[in-house]
């Protein structure tokens, strides 16, 4: 009797240390998440790039668990106070946020005390995909295409400037790589956001800026900025007026400010598959494509381990390449 009440007793234990065990409660929080609403950090101000993604991609989530994906703008650091507080969070899938090449690779790589390693410090969930980089310029430069800016700058050493929407973008690192190759240094201005640096362009504060196109685009239909060049391979369709930098003479300025959906490490893996299928699914949907295909905008259909490797080439690709042309911020 006495070695079947042990036994009992045990075997209880054991039980309750299965159930209570971190890898139990994680799987059943996984099985019914979300059961409550779900942040979403967008690492710059509203109204640029970060910013649309976000929001449409917190609208595509929320309608398809049923549960409010909420974005909230922390912008900061070139996008890093953001990456700090989702690799920071419990990795339970409440706290997510807006990273990308950015924001969070050419960020981390030009930062004295970045918050986590690029790749292994966050779970990185699905790609959102991105636009071209534009340069566009004052409409009182007098100048109409690549060419005739680079002359001007030259005659008129010290005395232009350009606004960064972050120091850590690929927008900016772009510019840099421009101002490089053709031997001109224009003085550079930061903001915190593609929105503050285009209110400033318009106003005349700044001679120039390089941003994603989808924060340039209402100021390009409306005739308020005048666009020199474009990052993309061709020309886009809905700006077929915009000569690409690779024509003029510029093929290595070739690149997407591409964003993505990333959050803390750790997160169980049946919540990040859940998040990859249905992003997927949601940039595939007619009403989204159009929406993203003005600015060019073409996601990636990844699933969580292609995602992961992308990121991780990417990571190799402009990390080395933005410390070595930006340097490293003291």
């Amino acid at each position: 009797m006495r070695k079947r009440v042990v036994s009992a007793r045990m075997m209880a234990a054991v039980v309750l240390a299965f159930v209570s065990s971190p890898v139990t409660i994680s799987m059943v929080r996984a099985e019914d998440w979300p059961t409550r609403p779900v942040r979403v950090l967008i690492p710059f101000t509203a109204g640029g790039t970060a910013d649309m993604l976000g929001r449409l991609a917190a609208e595509k989530l929320s309608a398809a668990f049923g549960q409010q994906f909420v974005p909230e703008n922390k912008p900061g650091a070139s996008g890093l106070i953001a990456a700090a507080d989702a690799a920071n969070a419990a990795p339970d899938g409440y706290t997510l946020f807006v990273s990308g090449v950015g924001g969070l690779i050419i960020s981390s790589a030009i930062s004295s005390n970045p918050p986590a390693d690029v790749v292994t410090g966050y779970t990185h969930i699905a790609d959102f995909g991105g636009p071209p980089a534009v340069l566009v310029a004052n409409k009182d430069i007098p100048a109409r295409n690549l060419a005739e800016f680079v002359a001007y700058a030259k005659a008129n050493p010290g005395k232009l400037n350009y606004g960064s929407p972050s120091p850590g973008s690929l927008a900016n690192l772009a510019f840099a790589l421009f101002q490089k190759e053709i031997g001109i240094a224009l003085q550079n201005v930061t903001y915190r956001g593609a929105s503050q640096a285009m209110t400033d362009l318009m106003g005349g504060h700044i001679a120039a800026t390089s941003t994603a196109l989808t924060s340039a685009a209402g100021t390009i239909v409306g005739g308020k900025v005048r666009p020199l060049a474009i990052t993309s391979r061709k020309r886009v369709p809905d700006f077929p007026d915009i000569p690409t930098f690779a024509e003029q003479g510029f093929p290595a300025l070739v690149a997407e400010v591409w964003f993505a959906l990333s959050g803390p490490p750790g997160i169980p893996v049946e919540i990040v598959r859940k998040l990859n299928a249905a992003l997927v699914q949601a940039w595939q949907e007619p009403d989204t494509r159009h929406r993203l295909a003005r600015d060019a905008i073409d996601p990636p259909a990844y699933d969580v381990a292609a995602f992961a490797e992308f990121y991780r080439t990417e990571n190799e690709k402009w990390g080395p390449l933005a410390r070595q042309v930006i340097g490293v911020e003291k």
